[in-house]
């Protein structure tokens, strides 16, 4: 099972989400990065949710769309500036309901005795940006899409795949 242990030091631009899964960092690191998968478990399990575009390479673009129960589009955009697979991707991310506030997102995965750390570290332009995203229950979606994310980590049927494309790469 996973768990999420989620820090957003006071007067900081930052929050900072730890959390750990049990199997290899290859197995999560592609699930986080497989544009089929990540409609499975990214965002909260109301809404529905599409990739419009996702390139994981160094200024490669991804875009994700999300429906709820009454059509209300929300979108999310950003660019990715660093991919070493299966150790760190680094990217931006913008809602595109609030323009001109784009975070940076740095996502660390690292082996520990078949268990994958992940750490997210998402900094924000401003002390108020942040403080804005936990108002709104961030805190909260990590966890469930932390949960979603791990449903799919716990099927056994991505192991022998992913770790065969992982040796190709």
């Amino acid at each position: 099972m996973a768990h999420t242990d989620f820090f957003a030091p006071p007067g900081r631009q930052e929050v900072i989400v730890t959390r750990t899964f049990t199997a290899p960092e290859g197995v999560v690191y592609k699930i986080v990065t497989d544009p089929l998968l990540v409609p499975q478990w990214w965002g909260p399990r109301w809404l529905t949710t599409k990739v419009h575009k996702m390139v994981v390479t160094p200024g490669g673009s991804w875009r994700i769309l999300q429906w709820d129960q009454d059509g209300k589009e929300y979108g999310f955009h950003g660019v990715y500036h660093d991919v070493i697979i299966p150790e760190r991707l680094v990217y931006t991310m913008e809602y595109e309901g609030m323009p001109g506030h784009a975070t940076l997102v740095i996502d660390k995965f690292a082996d520990q005795d078949g268990t994958t750390i992940m750490t997210s570290k998402t900094i924000f332009q401003s002390v108020e940006d942040r403080d804005r995203m936990l108002q709104w229950k961030m805190e909260e979606g990590t966890i469930e899409t932390t949960n979603r994310l791990n449903e799919l980590v716990e099927k056994n049927e991505f192991y022998d795949e992913f770790e065969k494309e992982a040796a190709l790469e």
